[in-house]
């Protein structure tokens, strides 16, 4: 294992506090789009969170009042189109690879939307475990509006999976925004807040998740992605193991004595 309190990326800001790590973009004056560069500075991170012991949880926070305006479009869009196929496949799979990561790093992840979400920026909330937004916060899938099919980055799999398949495909097909309000309805927010209030209420969030029990919450991760690939009997198969799995730390042991002591119990995430 890992520690990754002392990372110093050159894309994006990043800070640890208590198990908890914090991710923000950091070009708030262009609602901060993604480049190449971040793209993949951000796909090895996730990948080093898989092994990183000092990280429960990550939260992934607006800075300057928006989320992400994704890619950049003098920085990214503009080149693609001078690209031969070759090269405009490596892009894509560089991308995809990006949300693979976040979904195989093992830790929760909180999306704290605000403002501007759209693009990469709507795949990156779609990807994250839990997502909190905004009344003011606004998401587009907008593949289309720029000559795009909405099929990127896993958009077509995943999204139908958290808002339904015929809400899923007006969003993609129509490329429009969908406000705050939709979104929670929708259940693609978990709930909305004032924008003082969302990064407290999304930090409250990922305290609660880093009290543990961690080793648990990583199985949980697993199941939950794992499981849309499943028939129901190899589910229900796949949950009985990971279970029994569960029952041999000792966080399960800790939760039995506190119990019996009618006390809370303090979980070490092993």
């Amino acid at each position: 294992m890992t520690s990754m309190a002392d990372l110093e990326p050159q894309h994006f800001l990043w800070t640890v506090h208590d198990g908890i790590a914090t991710v923000r973009l950091d070009r708030p004056e262009r609602k901060n789009p993604l480049t190449f560069e971040s793209y993949a500075e951000l796909r090895d991170m996730f990948r080093a969170l898989a092994y990183a012991d000092d990280v429960q949880v990550v939260v992934f926070a607006p800075n300057g009042g928006n989320f992400c305006s994704g890619g950049d479009v003098h920085e990214i869009i503009g080149p693609l189109v001078n690209m031969d196929m070759k090269q405009l496949l490596a892009f894509t799979r560089m991308t995809g690879d990006m949300v693979k990561a976040m979904i195989g790093c093992g830790k929760p992840i909180i999306a704290a939307v605000d403002g501007v979400c759209v693009g990469a920026g709507a795949i990156i909330a779609m990807a994250a475990d839990l997502r909190l937004a905004t009344p003011e916060a606004s998401t587009a899938f907008l593949f289309t509006r720029v000559g795009l099919a909405g099929c990127d980055m896993g958009a077509c799999a995943m999204l139908p999976r958290i808002i339904g398949q015929g809400r899923a495909a007006e969003l993609l097909y129509t490329g429009r925004s969908m406000s705050a309000a939709e979104g929670e309805r929708w259940g693609f927010y978990n709930a909305l807040h004032a924008a003082d209030q969302l990064e407290p209420q999304a930090m409250a969030l990922a305290q609660r998740l880093a009290a543990g029990p961690t080793f648990a919450h990583g199985i949980t991760k697993t199941q939950l992605n794992q499981e849309w690939n499943m028939g129901l009997e190899q589910a229900i198969e796949a949950e009985a193991q990971a279970q029994a799995i569960c029952m041999q730390t000792a966080d399960f042991e800790r939760a039995y004595r506190a119990f019996v002591n009618h006390a809370k119990p303090v979980f070490e995430g092993d």
